[in-house]
């Protein structure tokens, strides 16, 4: 692919996508977000407006080229786009980070990226600003909600014309090559490491994206996933070059709202806002209403036996219409109601929910990638025939994949292997980790993802699994845990696990129940319900957990099969350390929060 910083009908560094969109197809609800009770628009001329004033403010204030802008976004809204390309037109860096990144981990970035600026949100501002002044730099800190102190007055700043005109002149020296970020990984397998983004390697992504993701001009979309996250923060970027209407989700609180009132054709999503939608059908099923459980077990059945075709058989046909006008129609209903795409990405969705949404109307395309990668490297399609469920689809345009045999597995299936990567939109490497850097690559360039996989059906892309996630008990069996998590996720009871046995005799878990359908469940059984926290000690919720395990380790081989587990008395949270911001489990942080209890299970200390 050429690389050119030219103007033009195209787009190669990107800041380029909002003159893009103003010639091909200017939108006068370019982003849209909620105040005073109604969703309140920005054109896109508009929004290169705020952006040119803000990268003006930047230069009155002596930021330059190459400087550093630590951004912590906690939902997606405009401002942050906005402060986002400003910085990028002056050549800055953006380094956007988690919510739950302080203390000691944000003091650490502060310092290694050297960063000269932050912007947060009032929610974590006084707690940002006392660990800036423990830095050697010591940055201007920020917030964004204009009618709080420390407002970032940037937003409002209008400049004079003189300082406009020198701006195009910065502005046509920044390269496609240049940084345009370094996004922090979420540091599920160790500390977090900066990754070197830039412009060229994400404007390659968004140019595979175009090729394959239906959506036209105008198009209503919502943004709810954190601008932080390397997925929506690229697709925010792709849906400027498609010129179709953002709208930003303003809360978790307001998620139903805004599904409603937008009425989006399309969204990016994570898998838990799914396994939300589909846990709600599962406790429908403990009604006590005889006809309405067995409507919906019915529906749920007949959406399980959806298959990736293009033409659906008569009698299969007549048996969906009537499965979705009864129940999973639902499901479209609660988003809107005009709902047809759905990419989904950051964890694995467990097939089943996947086959059931396409079932009922919402075509759901499972993808895979990484924050390396730009993010993506692969994804299923929306075309007929070319989305399998169970797997993370075809390999996107431009990029190339191998699959590596792994040593000394002998439980390895055949095929299966690291999946290494090259392309256009591979990282350069980890921020001031030139050792990292090396151990990621081949000495011919591909990239080491970490993550095992396979092709089936001839070209689909399968992940089993992380490398450094595999484990070997002590009667030496290969452990994959993300394929038996996933497994043990198919019980309605078990919201989330994790698969432990690291050099002990058997396999078991750490099991996050699912507490609504659990409180349901005790009632159904008129078992007194008090808290989950003391729920999970009473000997027949207990029992029904290991009835749960003991189907499902029928359909295991014996060295799989989970031989103990220990219910968690709440959630996991980003917040506590315990989940990445991908929602994956911190397996050194779980294993020590619950070590006594593990210890239990095995009869002394792991």
């Amino acid at each position: 692919m050429e690389i050119s910083s030219k103007k033009g009908n195209d787009f190669t560094r990107l800041f380029d996508l909002i003159d893009y969109q103003q010639k091909k197809y200017p939108n006068s609800r370019a982003l849209n977000y909620f105040v005073n009770d109604k969703w309140q628009p920005i054109s896109i001329e508009e929004f290169q407006w705020k952006v040119n004033h803000v990268s003006c403010w930047l230069l009155n204030n002596n930021f330059k080229r190459g400087d550093k802008a630590v951004l912590v976004p906690y939902i997606g809204r405009p401002e942050w786009m906005i402060i986002d390309f400003a910085c990028q037109q002056i050549g800055m860096v953006v380094v956007p980070i988690h919510p739950y990144q302080y203390g000691e981990e944000f003091k650490n970035i502060l310092e290694e990226t050297e960063a000269r600026l932050c912007i947060t949100t009032s929610h974590s501002l006084k707690q940002f600003k006392t660990i800036a002044l423990l830095v050697p730099q010591q940055p201007m800190v920020f917030q964004i909600e204009s009618e709080a102190i420390d407002y970032f007055e940037a937003l409002n700043y209008k400049s004079p014309q003189q300082r406009l005109d020198e701006l195009e002149r910065i502005k046509s020296k920044v390269e496609p090559t240049d940084t345009a970020c370094i996004m922090y990984t979420s540091g599920s397998a160790g500390e977090p490491k900066g990754v070197i983004l830039s412009h060229y390697n994400i404007v390659c992504n968004i140019k595979s994206a175009l090729t394959f993701i239906p959506l036209e001009p105008e198009d209503a979309v919502l943004s709810f996933l954190p601008f932080s996250h390397i997925l929506e923060r690229t697709t925010n970027y792709a849906y400027i070059a498609f010129g179709v209407s953002i709208y930003f989700s303003s809360s978790r609180e307001s998620f139903t709202h805004d599904f409603k009132s937008v009425r989006p054709l399309f969204c990016t999503s994570v898998p838990r806002v799914l396994e939300k939608m589909y846990d709600y059908l599962q406790q429908q099923l403990l009604s006590k209403n005889t006809i309405k459980r067995k409507t919906i077990q019915w529906a749920i059945n007949i959406g399980r036996k959806y298959k990736e075709r293009e033409r659906i058989g008569f009698n299969y046909g007549l048996k969906l219409f009537f499965a979705r006008l009864l129940v999973l129609r639902h499901w479209r209903k609660m988003l809107g109601g005009r709902i047809k795409y759905m990419v989904v990405g950051a964890a694995t969705l467990r097939p089943e929910i996947g086959r059931l949404l396409t079932a009922a109307g919402i075509q759901v395309a499972e993808g895979y990638g990484l924050t390396e990668t730009s993010p993506m490297i692969s994804i299923n399609r929306f075309d007929p025939g070319l989305n399998k469920f169970g797997t993370v689809g075809l390999v996107i345009p431009g990029v190339e994949i191998k699959i590596e045999a792994l040593e000394n597995n002998e439980n390895e299936e055949e095929g299966e292997g690291e999946i290494w990567v090259k392309g256009p939109n591979v990282t350069q490497g980890y921020f001031m980790k030139p050792e990292l850097t090396k151990e990621a690559f081949t000495a011919d360039g591909w990239f080491k993802t970490g993550d095992i996989g396979k092709i089936v059906h001839q070209r689909f892309l399968q992940i089993t699994d992380r490398k450094k996630e595999i484990f070997k008990t002590s009667s030496g069996k290969y452990i994959a845990p993300q394929q038996l998590q996933n497994h043990l996720a198919q019980s309605p009871f078990i919201q989330r696990c994790l698969i432990i046995g690291f050099q002990k005799p058997f396999v078991a878990a750490l099991i996050v129940p699912h507490f609504g359908i659990m409180e349901d469940w005790c009632k159904s059984e008129n078992i007194h319900w008090t808290s989950g926290e003391f729920m999970i000690h009473n000997i027949k919720v207990i029992d029904k957990f290991q009835s749960e395990i003991n189907i499902l380790n029928g359909e295991l081989p014996n060295f799989k099969q989970i031989k103990g587990f220990v219910l968690c008395p709440k959630e996991w949270t980003a917040e506590e350390g315990e989940i990445t911001h991908t929602l994956k489990p911190v397996r050194t942080v779980l294993e020590k929060k619950y070590a006594n209890e593990i210890e239990k299970i095995y009869g002394k200390p792991i």
